[in-house]
């Protein structure tokens, strides 16, 4: 799991959200759907700068919430969007979405096991 999402930030969100922790995990996963959603349209257009903006976006909030790699690939996917490199940001964002569909999961194990105990 700490390759994917640290539990050390999911420690420190659950400390802080308390009861509203399994709604900020579930929050994150809607959100990142949208924001998968977003990358995929503006590389389909071919609108390398709201490409770059949605990849910078998604950045952020995949490092608020831990997710470490998936930052990384979004990281990446930003600087080919910001040097035009289409080609590359079409193999990069497969790389987020496989990630997503990771960190997914885990999110979605991490708010059962929230809400269980």
């Amino acid at each position: 799991m700490a390759d994917h999402l640290d539990p050390r930030v999911l420690l420190t969100l659950q400390q802080v959200m308390e009861a509203e922790y399994p709604q900020l995990l579930e929050a994150f996963l809607v959100d990142s759907e949208e924001r998968l959603r977003l990358l995929q349209a503006t590389y389909q257009r071919g609108e390398a700068e709201s490409l770059r903006r949605a990849a910078h976006s998604f950045k952020g909030s995949c490092s608020n919430m831990g997710a470490a790699q998936l930052a990384e690939h979004c990281h990446a996917l930003e600087e080919a969007a910001q040097s035009r490199q289409l080609e590359r940001a079409g193999k990069l964002i497969e790389l987020v979405e496989r990630e997503f569909a990771i960190v997914r999961i885990l999110c979605r194990a991490e708010r059962q096991r929230f809400s269980g105990s």
